[in-house]
């Protein structure tokens, strides 16, 4: 995930499923805006602390939602960048996020999705076990076919597992990158 958003110029940027917000608090460091939405209060709570102790007025670029993001509808064309990682849905849930994740996109702004692939069951190491969860980089270009997104990349990339996510060796992860094209510009006329 770094090294796909270190590229970016710092805007808005909402993470769905967030949980403590790991990720929203590196972006908020990095001078982003975040929309920070996880269903778990506890977590966003946990959250909110950890970003006490980021340096002054990084907290302020954060504002924490408690919502369940297969109903929560993010504002239509608001986003520079939207994170999905490691949320782990049934397919038609999945697609349901994903697609209204698309919708909240700006133009020229980029969807991020990374999660563990079908094959870390037999490849990897940590995870979900239950396979209708999981998911391939082909499944979120299809699931995301008709939203008008430029794929940037789509792939399988391995990681180090580490104890926090089933014990050692390596995972294997989906990571899908698309962008929203911003509309051409229109020539002035001679």
């Amino acid at each position: 995930m770094l090294r796909e958003c270190q590229d970016q110029p710092p805007g808005r940027a909402l993470d769905l499923a967030a949980g403590e917000g790991r990720n929203s608090l590196w972006l908020a460091a990095l001078g982003w805006r975040v929309t920070v939405v996880d269903f778990s209060r506890v977590a966003l709570d946990r959250g909110r602390r950890l970003s006490e102790q980021l340096p002054a007025g990084v907290a302020r670029h954060l504002r924490w939602v408690e919502a369940d993001v297969r109903t929560h509808v993010p504002e239509p064309g608001a986003y520079d960048l939207v994170l999905i990682a490691y949320l782990h849905l049934p397919a038609e849930q999945r697609r349901t996020v994903l697609r209204r994740a698309a919708d909240s996109l700006a133009p020229g702004g980029t969807l991020l999705v990374v999660g563990h692939d079908t094959t870390n069951l037999t490849e990897g190491s940590g995870g979900p076990s239950d396979p209708a969860v999981l998911f391939t980089p082909d499944d979120i270009r299809a699931d995301l076919a008709d939203c008008r997104l430029h794929l940037v990349r789509a792939e399988r990339v391995r990681r180090p597992a580490g104890a926090a996510h089933g014990g050692s060796g390596e995972a294997v992860d989906a990571l899908v990158r698309l962008e929203r094209r911003a509309p051409p510009v229109p020539t002035p006329e001679r």
